[in-house]
């Protein structure tokens, strides 16, 4: 069940408010707790009654050892933190790596293995990783959750169980125990409308416009087509800003569809194609999970406690882990790479920077310009590694960028025209200079929200065009992950 479609936006929702609201009135947030987690669980197996039977237990299994680890002492925590992060990660690497590593070895010449195609379940990468940074942060004593529904519906909340954001337990959970969670309050609730139209105008009116422009440039260079310099710029821009408002898109909605019940979700997404350089660029693009990986990844590695070069080598298996947790595919591992140097590169420059003395130089205005440039330029170079099918593919795509392929013209489709690169240009004016929506939904902008007749025409008009212009709901891109 897609939150861009009738079924949810029609049927779905209204339940699930309508049952809130009334439960909360009558019984209180427990009541409402076991609604809401009621109503997840069935929003999760309408994808696939099937992957049930992979999150039930997982969630079970992790609040016992939860439990386990709070009650044990000693060495005796330390085991048994590793045995049940070990059994979470072994059960990611089966679904979402076993085919890509069988395939690897079969390649090698070397072995000779038949595996069935393993179905990856949606949201398992996100709930996993949940479930390990509960744990660690149980093992550290930093608090632990003795009533299972409440657990549950920390793991599977339906707006952020398939694609983010990644919440932290300390932020959800107490959230779940207060009185006045999942009541119903009108501000809160237009609040939380218009949260949600702004993503799903997103969505089908941008980001699914964009899609079309990418499929032809990808698929052809993947059937042994050579694009022209025009082309393959038209595909690598049309996936860069498809990826963008399609994930700010998501992001949004997820925050919206909580705080119609009451629960604050982190931000997500700010403005990320703003940013001037790539430091900044992974503070603002996927919050949650580069908070997770500097949190449980880069810092028990040994952070920058070890010295500079420790650290420039953390940053690159920190970004090669991200890389490989998006995808099983080389393409997934060197995208990640490329940004562990990226990473480097701009750390050692700022470093550069320092010792000769000019580290005021990022408050011109030319020089913040061309580091926005560059930094745009190698975002974009990444998104062809990421959505390319193959490394191969992204290289022919990345030579043509830079006008060394072979290909000349342009791919026959509605690529590579004056038409689809005004389109581009007014969807990378809304991406560079608009206000994000934390700055419309959080008082930040002359235009921000109110509880005003204004916003509320606003936001009907947004829904009203969005939903008119639903024809076929198509996934968010990071279900996929």
């Amino acid at each position: 069940m897609l939150f861009n479609s009738f079924t949810f936006i029609l049927f779905f929702l209204p339940v699930v408010l309508a049952g809130s609201f009334v439960l909360a009135r009558r019984y209180g947030a427990t009541v409402c707790v076991f609604w809401a987690l009621a109503c997840s669980l069935f929003f999760y197996a309408w994808w696939n009654p099937r992957f049930m039977l992979l999150l039930i237990p997982s969630i079970l299994f992790n609040y016992l050892m939860g439990i386990a680890i709070d009650r044990a002492a000693g060495r005796t925590r330390l085991i048994v933190l590793w045995a049940s992060i070990l059994a979470n990660l072994t059960l990611l690497g089966y679904f979402k790596y076993a085919n890509f590593l069988v395939d690897v070895a079969n390649s090698t010449g070397l072995v000779s293995v038949e595996l069935a195609r393993v179905a990856l379940p949606l949201g398992i990468s996100f709930f996993t990783l949940q479930q390990i940074a509960f744990l660690v942060d149980t093992w550290k004593g930093d608090g632990n959750e003795n009533h299972l529904p409440r657990y549950a519906l920390f793991v599977c909340f339906y707006p952020h169980l398939i694609a983010g954001p990644i919440v932290h337990h300390k932020g959800i959970l107490p959230q779940f125990r207060k009185a006045e969670s999942f009541r119903y309050e009108p501000e809160r609730v237009a609040r939380g409308l218009t949260w949600f139209a702004l993503g799903l105008f997103k969505k089908i009116i941008i980001a699914d416009q964009c899609s079309l422009y990418v499929t032809p440039v990808f698929d052809a260079v993947a059937q042994g087509a050579h694009p022209g310099m025009a082309s393959a710029w038209m595909g690598a821009l049309a996936y860069t800003f498809q990826l963008y408002f399609d994930f700010s898109a998501y992001s949004d909605m997820a925050i919206g569809l909580a705080l119609l019940l009451g629960i604050n979700l982190p931000v997500n997404f700010l403005s990320p194609y703003k940013s001037g350089s790539i430091i900044e660029f992974w503070r603002r693009w996927h919050m949650t999970l580069s908070g997770y990986l500097r949190d449980y990844v880069y810092i028990p590695l040994g952070g920058n406690r070890k010295g500079p070069a420790r650290r420039l080598v953390n940053l690159l298996l920190t970004m090669l882990i991200g890389g490989i947790w998006h995808g099983a595919g080389w393409t997934f591992a060197l995208w990640g790479a490329l940004h562990g140097v990226y990473l480097l590169i701009n750390h050692a420059w700022r470093m550069l920077l320092e010792k000769l003395g000019v580290a005021d130089w990022n408050r011109h205005g030319l020089y913040r310009a061309l580091a926005w440039m560059t930094t745009f330029a190698a975002v974009v170079l990444g998104w062809v590694v990421f959505r390319a099918p193959s490394v191969h593919d992204a290289l022919v795509i990345g030579r043509s960028l830079v006008g060394l392929g072979p290909g000349s013209g342009q791919l026959s489709g509605a690529q590579g025209n004056e038409f689809t690169f005004g389109v581009l240009g007014v969807v990378a004016a809304v991406a560079f200079f608009a206000p994000n929506s934390q700055e419309l939904m959080n008082g930040e902008s002359r235009l921000s929200w109110r509880p005003q007749w204004a916003w509320a025409w606003v936001t009907a008009a947004m829904f009203m065009v969005s939903l008119f212009s639903l024809h076929k709901p198509s996934e968010f891109l990071y279900f996929r992950f």
